[in-house]
């Protein structure tokens, strides 16, 4: 008879490999939480901010009303983001430089009424008048990005006579009438209204930016161990992909409890992780953080900045018109007060409670994401549980004062640390 309290060979290796991989698991754990203290002591807080905001915010309104975290409204607040959100990624980049543009609500209203009067009006065909009212935005922000680069003309004066030209010239071209409706079948509408429902799509793209995370990361890795440059470990790459997998997954679930995966939202964050990697990745981008960390050294050190600062401008400009034009999608009209109203500080807002630097040299496009998903909240939040619009707006500035003065703090211990 063998000995049955003989222990299985194969049995203790498989234990003895669990065992490896828990430790492994909780070294790598541990080792991000060690790294991540250091930064919050050095006053680099990162998202984390905006992240307990976000939390704090969503906790209170479902408690208030069960049905705010319901995958109906979720889905309406993810397209409800968009228009505005395209406007706060270009202040993104225009805060970078340690400016502020003032004009992006007029552009985005100049470009509706571009596509609106060509397409109903003269009855150009939508795509055309799609990528005319696009390149007007784009033309708007360069002159001004021009004009500030070679004048040396601070940017808010510069686009303060912005909001007032392009608002202006809004005006004329809409003309008397003032309204312009636009199709509700036509090309622009279905930028809002269209739903990929079938629920493969939304989880495709999960997987796929799941994927192009981690092989980022990890050719990222590659390249600076090649070079003998600091770089992540592997455990700290699987911690990042997990999060977003996480992330991914479990939004294509809620989403696919509803209408499925909406166009607008895909456009959106294809458009924010392309232009994350241009920031982050590309010659262009670092000249940005260094022109907003300091514009005379970037001046002695030999740098385009009247190219660089004219490209941002530019990009402020093309993002400004293009939020213009899914604003107008999701009423299917586009008026006199396109554009107007609390549009420009919304999207000011989103961008530094999402953790953009007002100092410069410090964000990233997706802080308009996350800023805009606060406000936005605190919108549907108020409108489900029939509060005055009035608290709205208090309880958003509140948060904002908050942002900045979060940003000042972690501006001067970063400085205390040699960081800034």
């Amino acid at each position: 008879m063998p000995d049955e309290t003989r222990a299985d060979p194969t049995t203790a290796a498989a234990k003895a490999r669990r065992c490896r991989a828990g430790r492994a698991i909780t070294r790598a754990v541990a080792g991000w939480i060690a790294v991540r203290r250091r930064g919050l002591r050095a006053g680099e807080l990162g998202c984390l901010p905006v992240t307990l905001v976000l939390a704090t915010v969503w906790i209170i309104f479902q408690c208030l009303n069960s049905t705010f975290l319901s995958p109906r409204n979720l889905s309406n607040l993810s397209v409800d983001i968009v228009g505005t959100g395209f406007i706060a990624v270009g202040i993104v980049f225009v805060l970078l430089l340690g400016e502020l543009d003032l004009s992006v609500g007029s552009i985005s209203g100049l470009a509706a009424a571009v596509f609106a009067v060509l397409n109903v009006n003269s009855g150009v065909p939508e795509w055309l008048a799609l990528i005319v009212a696009v390149l007007a935005g784009t033309v708007a922000g360069t002159v001004q990005g021009y004009s500030i680069a070679r004048t040396r003309v601070p940017a808010f004066v510069v686009t303060l006579a912005g909001l007032l030209t392009w608002n202006g010239l809004m005006l004329v071209i809409l003309g008397a009438s003032g309204t312009i409706n636009l199709d509700e079948n036509g090309l622009i509408a279905h930028l809002t209204s269209y739903y990929f429902t079938d629920v493969g799509v939304a989880y495709a793209v999960a997987a796929l930016a799941t994927a192009l995370v981690f092989s980022a990361s990890y050719l990222d890795r590659r390249r600076r161990m090649t070079l003998g440059m600091p770089h992540r470990p592997l455990h700290t790459i699987g911690i990042r992909t997990g999060a977003v997998a996480v992330i991914g997954f479990g939004c294509a679930y809620l989403l696919n409890q509803f209408q499925g995966l909406p166009l607008a939202l895909l456009i959106f964050l294809a458009t924010v992780a392309g232009l994350d990697i241009v920031l982050r990745r590309t010659h262009y981008g670092r000249q940005v953080y260094a022109l907003g960390s300091s514009v005379e050294a970037a001046r002695r050190a030999s740098l385009g900045v009247t190219g660089v600062q004219t490209a941002v401008l530019a990009v402020s400009g093309t993002l400004a018109a293009t939020g213009g034009l899914f604003l107008a999608s999701r009423i299917t009209s586009v008026s006199q007060n396109s554009g107007s109203g609390v549009l420009l500080l919304n999207a000011i807002a989103a961008a530094v409670i999402g953790g953009t630097s007002l100092y410069g040299g410090r964000g990233s496009a997706w802080s308009a994401v996350l800023g805009m998903l606060v406000i936005q909240s605190i919108a549907s939040g108020m409108a489900l549980t029939d509060t005055p619009t009035a608290v709205q707006l208090v309880i958003t500035g509140g948060v904002l004062f908050a942002a900045v003065v979060i940003d000042s703090l972690s501006r001067h211990t970063q400085q205390a640390h040699g960081r800034a």
